[in-house]
């Protein structure tokens, strides 16, 4: 499903690469965390896979699409594939919840009769069955997050990607949000998550990703996250 084969990427010959020679394979309907401390690499990983950037060397495969030969007028195909979530929501303020999740598919190009029948599903799978007509200023920031993660799915993408979904909301909230994601997981969607909640990443006991330096430090079945507070 995903395939990094030796990736490096530099931005700045002087402060060094970004990702140096990171291998990493993730099986379909998989559900990995990545962490790391801040420059460790994890949102340069990311938007690799995303395409928003090119590696400076090595390959990446996604679902068997070889970036190597994507033309930059399959990338928006591409990106129907990969849901993405962010920290901050990215909601639209001035849309309904209902809304929000159907822009998704009108960009698209989904009819009208075809939107209606689809978003409702898609509100119930992250448990906001009701709130199809609030604001999304009228929400708790878990549901914030909630429609956000509606939206990325609601095209059935074959793999989300959370960037620190919890980065912004109490543990309650944030706990909803996770068990949000492996629902979806269990529907059969790869899940690839970022954060910094050594909590959430012990408690979840799922295959752990750890970066350091740009490098993969550690690849763990069932693995745990401890976060390094020396010289803080």
């Amino acid at each position: 499903m995903i395939l990094l084969d030796r990736v490096s990427k530099t931005y700045n010959k002087a402060a060094g690469p970004s990702l140096d020679r990171i291998s990493l394979h993730v099986e379909p309907k998989e559900f990995v965390i990545v962490v790391g401390q801040s420059g460790a690499g994890k949102t340069t990983l990311l938007r690799l896979l995303t395409r928003e950037e090119r590696p400076t060397s090595g390959k990446i495969i996604i679902g068997g699409i070889d970036y190597d030969k994507l033309k930059d007028k399959d990338i928006p195909l591409l990106r129907r594939k990969i849901g993405v979530v962010f920290q901050d929501f990215k909601l639209l303020p001035n849309r309904t919840v209902f809304e929000n999740v159907a822009f998704a598919l009108e960009i698209v190009g989904m009819g009208r009769k075809e939107i209606k029948h689809t978003v409702p599903k898609v509100l119930d799978i992250v448990n906001l069955k009701g709130k199809e007509n609030s604001m999304p200023m009228q929400l708790s920031g878990g549901e914030r997050q909630r429609v956000a993660i509606a939206r990325a799915i609601v095209r059935q993408p074959r793999i989300l990607i959370a960037d620190e979904p919890t980065g912004n909301l109490d543990p309650k909230h944030a706990w909803d949000v996770i068990k949000v994601l492996e629902k979806i997981n269990r529907y059969g969607t790869t899940v690839l998550l970022t954060t910094h909640n050594q909590d959430i990443v012990n408690k979840l006991k799922r295959r752990v990703v750890t970066l350091d330096h740009g490098k993969v430090a550690s690849d763990r079945a069932n693995g745990s996250y401890t976060v390094d507070t020396k010289g803080k």
